[in-house]
C-alpha cells in the first residue's frame, strides 16, 4: 500500500491475485480457505478482498526494486500469480527500478529442497538485496 517506504522487496511465492484464487472453486485450497479469507461469491466479501489485493491495487506510481519469485510445482500459490503481478507492474509503474520475476521449474512452496540448491537460492537474494542496498564487498 506504501511502495514509497521501501528500497527493495523480495517475495518468495507471494498470494498476490487474491480475487483470481479465491473466485476459481476448482484450485487446491481454495474453497477451504473460505473460512478465513472469506467466500469473494458474496458481495461484502469480495469488496474487502478488493480493497487489498496486491494484484487489484497496482497503480501508476514509483516501486522499489522488486525480486519476485516463484516455483512451477507450488500448490499453494501457482506460478502465474507471480507472473500475472510482475507483468502488471511491469505496465504501470512509473519509474525504472529492476523488477525481476525468477521462477524455480523444479520446485514447490518451499523453493529448493536440496541443502546446495536451498543456499543457492539464498545467496542469490542475500546478493539481489546487499546490491539494490548499495552493499558491495
Amino acid at each position: 500500500m506504501r511502495p514509497d517506504l521501501f528500497k527493495v522487496v523480495l517475495t518468495q511465492v507471494p498470494f498476490v491475485d487474491v480475487l483470481s484464487t479465491m473466485l476459481d472453486a476448482s484450485l487446491p485450497l481454495t474453497v477451504g480457505e473460505y473460512e478465513e479469507w472469506g467466500n469473494p461469491h458474496i458481495k461484502q466479501y469480495y469488496q474487502y478482498m478488493r480493497q487489498y489485493s496486491p494484484y487489484d491495487n497496482i497503480a501508476r506510481q514509483a516501486y522499489p526494486a522488486m525480486l519476485v519469485k516463484t516455483s512451477l510445482n507450488d500448490s499453494q500459490v501457482m506460478y502465474w500469480e507471480p507472473a500475472k503481478y510482475v507483468a502488471r507492474l511491469r505496465a504501470l509503474r512509473a519509474n525504472t527500478s529492476p523488477l525481476l520475476l525468477v521462477t524455480n521449474m523444479g520446485a514447490g512452496h518451499g523453493g529448493a529442497s536440496g541443502r546446495y540448491d536451498h543456499l543457492h537460492e539464498i545467496a542469490y537474494d542475500f546478493a539481489f538485496v546487499l546490491d539494490q542496498l548499495g552493499i558491495h564487498a
